[in-house]
């Protein structure tokens, strides 16, 4: 599903948000989402940007590597905010090819002249530690080596609280998206005044 939030000219620059269903507004009115709530955010800050939305309920790392490019050409975006990488741990996907994949994405992202920053996830326990910490770390590893700013956990204050989440007990609910977005704010912000 692609969103723009409002309509500016073309030489409006663009943040591309590119993640899963945590930031497609999975289960909630989109005007609820995180990610409108970022393109208010900015217009009050009095920042110009538009704010599009590419994400998609169920995409996993390697789609969005299939699909990056044909983004970038779509939209030129001056930022792109990726959030990958929940729904291959969900899988069981090996965390090396999900570190490609990231990689791919970013290295195509940085190549169109766009800023990167990286939303990291984590997965539950059950899952073994084993492969919880080399999937946790790959989020560590891509954004140390793209020199990217990254957030560790995207889902904090969240992930544990029964309150902020949908009845599946994976996907935040409405009353959690504002905290989704203090969440990512920081980097964003950084990214934006870079």
């Amino acid at each position: 599903m692609l969103l723009t939030a409002s309509a500016h000219g073309t030489d409006t620059p663009t943040v591309l948000i590119f993640g899963d269903s945590l930031s497609a507004g999975y289960g909630i009115d989109v005007d609820q989402s995180w990610t409108s709530l970022l393109q208010a955010r900015l217009e009050s800050q009095g920042y110009e940007h538009r704010v599009i939305n590419a994400s998609i309920s169920g995409e996993t790392t390697e789609g969005g590597a299939a699909r990056i490019e044909s983004a970038l050409e779509s939209f030129s975006p001056a930022l792109i905010i990726l959030e990958l990488g929940g729904n291959d741990g969900l899988r069981g996907f090996p965390p090396a090819r999900m570190k490609g994949n990231l990689e791919k994405i970013i290295s195509s992202s940085k190549a169109s002249g766009a800023a990167v920053v990286l939303l990291g996830i984590r997965i539950p326990s059950n899952y073994g530690q084993r492969y919880t910490d080399a999937f946790e770390n790959v989020f560590r590893e891509v954004a140390a080596d793209n020199e990217i700013p990254w957030v560790e956990f995207f889902m904090e204050g969240i992930a544990l609280n029964d309150e902020l989440l949908q009845t599946d007990r994976i996907h935040p609910n409405a009353a959690a998206q504002p905290i989704l977005l203090d969440n990512a704010w920081p980097i964003i912000s950084k990214a934006l005044a870079n």
